[in-house]
């Protein structure tokens, strides 16, 4: 899988590799770093959906076949919250995998065994695409009438001064607003912000939204932003 070809570097951009086969994460590694790219890993889902949340790479580079869930949830869950470009690199080559891939939010599609020269032409043109979407949501400050949220420089101030959230309330809190004005499932949060085996434990949502309003709500008993759905799910509305 060695390149031939000079390619442009990475210029320092983030990549996520997100497989459990150590030889294919070890070739990834040593070929993109050499370019100049920043390597991080994954070896299942729960871990690549905690990587992207914490690291915020510019490119997932992502297998389907996962020891502890399908690749195809782990592409639905980050596009419940964020652009970042995917590229799927599996083993799977029938035509039904890379369609049911691409319309759950992948961008593009990489049949193993793969030329690494291939992969670094769609990985130059994810971190073009990875670049454009970032210079939007940079400018995404989401000013409401009780607190102000930064989501690019993850800061929520209200009054003039920040607040400090815990890592989780700010995953819950980011998460809502994403999706501003639109339901969020009780379900999708969980399983985004705590993960696949969290997905009944509903009384978590309660606690975490009910710090939530104590920090940012004007009238906490009374939220004007951060709304219940009954029995449904969360919404925020700015």
């Amino acid at each position: 899988m060695n390149s031939t070809t000079g390619e442009t570097p990475g210029k320092d951009s983030t990549v996520l590799v997100v497989d459990d086969e150590p030889q294919i994460v070890r070739a990834l590694r040593i070929n993109l770093s050499a370019r100049g790219y920043r390597v991080i890993t994954a070896h299942d889902g729960t871990a690549a959906l905690r990587a992207v949340a914490e690291n915020r790479p510019d490119v997932v580079v992502l297998d389907l076949g996962l020891p502890d869930m399908d690749g195809t949830e782990v592409i639905g869950g980050l596009r419940g919250w964020t652009k970042v470009p995917i590229i799927v690199l599996s083993a799977r080559g029938d035509s039904a995998d890379k369609v049911h891939a691409l319309d759950a939010g992948a961008d593009d599609y990489v049949t193993k065994p793969f030329g690494m020269d291939e992969l670094l032409a769609r990985l130059r043109a994810a971190v073009r695409r990875s670049a454009d979407r970032s210079a939007e949501e940079a400018n995404s400050v989401v000013e409401t009438s009780s607190f102000t949220v930064d989501l690019a420089a993850k800061k929520v101030t209200r009054d003039g001064a920040e607040v400090h959230l815990t890592k989780t309330e700010w995953g819950v809190l980011e998460l809502l607003i994403r999706n501003r004005g639109r339901l969020v499932a009780q379900k999708q949060l969980l399983h985004e912000v705590w993960g696949p085996s969290y997905d009944s434990e509903s009384h978590y949502l309660r606690v975490y939204l009910a710090q939530l309003r104590r920090k940012l709500e004007r009238e906490p008993s009374r939220p004007r932003h951060l709304l219940t759905e009954p029995g449904m799910g969360y919404r925020f509305e700015p």
